[in-house]
């Protein structure tokens, strides 16, 4: 399958390799190819730079965000939060159109440090002001209340015991995203939300997921949904 991710950090280069591990034909996406090859050195986190992680899979293409939408039958936004709204814009409206969109991405405002702080929330939410924006492309929310190693493997806690979410406005698009969630990464429970107006939910969860992780020392956690 042809996927698009947006977003060379942490969240695209754990989602794009293991889709691409799987066979799929993966083209991530960046604003300047060149000045992010460019980069050699590990950023703040200690994270390997973007050209350094690419030579272990040199069968994802790295390319502009219009590129990217172009190639993707399906696409992952997975760029920060802040950022999102202008990155679809410069990836052109034609090229979203009619396509189903994963949006991983999160309203995390560091300006101010840590911890964040949302930049929209209660009447409102990233996934929706991106719906608006695109509203011919299928925005599912989805992934954004784990931590990046955690999408691509939910078996490694409580065996895959716990819970994730979709949201969005088209019901077969939702469908389809629960469906690949199981299929590129053995998702067994999710959960739909309704409406792409319950992004809402998921974004706020945010402040507390990271103080959850302040206190647990790990991001490798989850909640499971009983009743």
């Amino acid at each position: 399958m042809k996927i698009g991710v947006f977003g060379t950090g942490a969240v695209g280069q754990t989602l794009a390799g293991k889709l691409a591990e799987q066979g799929h034909e993966v083209v991530i996406g960046t604003r300047d190819v060149a000045k992010t090859m460019a980069h050699s050195e590990p950023n703040a986190w200690g994270m390997p730079a973007f050209s350094v992680w690419l030579q272990n899979y040199p069968q994802i293409q790295l390319a502009t965000f219009a590129e990217t939408a172009q190639h993707g039958d399906a696409l992952i936004n997975a760029t920060s939060g802040m950022a999102s709204l202008a990155v679809l814009e410069q990836s052109g409206a034609e090229n979203l159109n009619g396509k189903i969109m994963l949006d991983v991405s999160n309203p995390l405002n560091f300006s101010r440090g840590m911890p964040p702080t949302l930049s929209v929330c209660n009447d409102d939410s990233l996934g929706e002001q991106i719906q608006h924006a695109f509203p011919e492309l299928k925005v599912v929310k989805t992934l954004n209340t784990v931590t990046a190693n955690l999408m691509i493997a939910p078996q490694s806690v409580a065996n895959g015991n716990h819970t994730l979410f979709v949201c969005g406005n088209d019901a077969a698009a939702k469908t389809q995203v629960t469906a690949w969630l199981n299929a590129w990464f053995g998702w067994q429970h999710v959960l739909d939300l309704g409406d792409i107006t319950t992004a809402r939910g998921t974004e706020m969860y945010l402040p507390l997921w990271l103080r959850m992780w302040g206190a647990l020392g790990t991001g490798m956690f989850n909640i499971q949904i009983v009743k």
